[in-house]
C-alpha cells in the first residue's frame, strides 16, 4: 500500500469515527438478517423513512423463518409506504429460501447470497461486507459519486455502474478485512452527508486536498441528462393508492372499492393488472382482490 493510499484511508476512517450516524443495522449486535433487511429497504429510500419500518419488521420477524412462516401479503402490508413494494416480496422469498436451504441462517459469502431470490450484486456485497466482514467492494450511488469525484475528477458517475468503477472501488479497499468493512460504510456516509449530489460541502470533506474534481476546479457534469423521477399522475402513484386500500383492509376488497381510487379507468385497470402480474395482488373470486396469500411469493 502506498503512503498516499494509507493517508487517504486514515483520513476517511477518522472522519467516519467522528461523524457517523448511529443506525441500528450498523451496530455490533445487528444480525445478518437485520443487515439484509436494511439493505433491501434502503434501496432508493431515505434512511429517515426506513428506520421505523425496519424496527417494526425486526420486532415482528427477527429471523428469516419468522417472515417465511407468514403469507407474503403480510410482508407487503408491513412494507407500508416505502415504495417499490416488490422488494417486500423479494425479502419474503429470500427469507423462505434462507429457512429452507440454509437452516434459517443468512449465508455469508457473495456467491451464496447471490443465489437468494431478489439479491443482486450490490446487496450480496453489502451483506457479505457488513454482516460477515468480507473484504469486498460495496458500490452504491453514494460510493460511485464520491469515487467519481475523488479519483476520476467528474461531478457525477456514469448513469450505470461500469467495470472501471468496480476496479476503482476494489483498488481503494484497505488490505485488512476490518478496515475494508469500515471503509465501505465510511465512503457511503461521506457521500450521504458531505459529498452530496446537489450541494457538496467540500470544505468539510476529509479528502478535499486529494480530490481530483476539486483540483480540476469542480467542472460541471457534461454527461447524459440526469432526470428526476416524476410521481403525480404516474402509474407508480396509482399502484401505490391501490395497494394502500388493500393494506388497510382485513380481507378481500371488492373491485368496486378499488374503482374509487382513480378516475382514469384505463390507467387504473392497467395498474391493477400489473400488480396482479407482479404477485403483489391476488384476485379472489370474480370481483374481489387481496394481498397475496401463502404460496404467492415471487
Amino acid at each position: 500500500m502506498t503512503e498516499q493510499a494509507d493517508a487517504l484511508h486514515r483520513r476517511v476512517l477518522e472522519w467516519y469515527a467522528r461523524e457517523q450516524r448511529d443506525l441500528p443495522w450498523r451496530r455490533p449486535d445487528a444480525s445478518p438478517w437485520g443487515v439484509l433487511v436494511s439493505e433491501v429497504m434502503l434501496q432508493q429510500t431515505p434512511v429517515v423513512r426506513v428506520l421505523p419500518v425496519w424496527q417494526e419488521w425486526l420486532t415482528r420477524w427477527p429471523t428469516p423463518a419468522d417472515l417465511a412462516a407468514e403469507a407474503p401479503g403480510e410482508a407487503v402490508r408491513a412494507w407500508g409506504r416505502l415504495g417499490y413494494p416488490r422488494r417486500a416480496l423479494r425479502l419474503h422469498a429470500a427469507g423462505t429460501a434462507i429457512a429452507e436451504r440454509h437452516g434459517g441462517r443468512v449465508p455469508g459469502t457473495v456467491a451464496e447470497l447471490r443465489e437468494l431470490p431478489g439479491v443482486g450484486e450490490y446487496t450480496a456485497a453489502a451483506v457479505a461486507a457488513f454482516a460477515f466482514g468480507r473484504r469486498v467492494a460495496v458500490v452504491d450511488t453514494n460510493v460511485r459519486r464520491v469515487e467519481a469525484r475523488l479519483v476520476t475528477g467528474v461531478q457525477h458517475a456514469a448513469p450505470s455502474l461500469t467495470t472501471a468503477e468496480r476496479q476503482v472501488a476494489e483498488s481503494l479497499l484497505p488490505q485488512s478485512d476490518s478496515d475494508a468493512k469500515v471503509w465501505n460504510v465510511a465512503v457511503m456516509e461521506l457521500g450521504a452527508l458531505v459529498c452530496t449530489a446537489r450541494a457538496p460541502r467540500c470544505s468539510d470533506c476529509p479528502v478535499e486536498s486529494s480530490c481530483a474534481w476539486v483540483a480540476n476546479g469542480r467542472p460541471a457534469y457534461v454527461g447524459p441528462a440526469r432526470r428526476g423521477q416524476a410521481w403525480a399522475g404516474t402509474d407508480r402513484q396509482v399502484r401505490g393508492r391501490l395497494l394502500q386500500v388493500l393494506r388497510e383492509s382485513d380481507g378481500p376488497v371488492p373491485h368496486d372499492r378499488l374503482r374509487e381510487v382513480w378516475d382514469d379507468e384505463v390507467q387504473r385497470e392497467r395498474c391493477l393488472d400489473g400488480l396482479v402480474a407482479d404477485g403483489l395482488v391476488e384476485p379472489v373470486g370474480e370481483a374481489e382482490f387481496s394481498l397475496p396469500r401463502a404460496g404467492r411469493a415471487r
